[in-house]
């Protein structure tokens, strides 16, 4: 499975991944490479941001579970 795991908000989620396996951002830099494994979608900044936050305080095994729910 994945040991490492990216959380964050972006309007371009194909430019931010390039960005990420270019070494542009200071957390995935010399880490990846990077994929996507999860996404969800809102309407606005503010509850992403929220989202964001929230996901930030998963553990691992909480991570994984939320990743493993898309494939049920």
């Amino acid at each position: 499975m994945f040991d490492i795991f990216y959380k964050g908000y972006t309007g371009d989620l194909e430019k931010r991944l390039l960005e990420h396996n270019n070494d542009k951002g200071r957390y995935t830099k010399n880490k990846g490479p990077w994929k996507i494994v999860y996404t969800e979608t809102f309407s606005n900044k503010t509850e992403a941001l929220k989202r964001e936050r929230s996901l930030k305080k998963y553990s691992k095994k909480q991570i994984y579970q939320l990743i493993s729910s898309l494939e049920n």
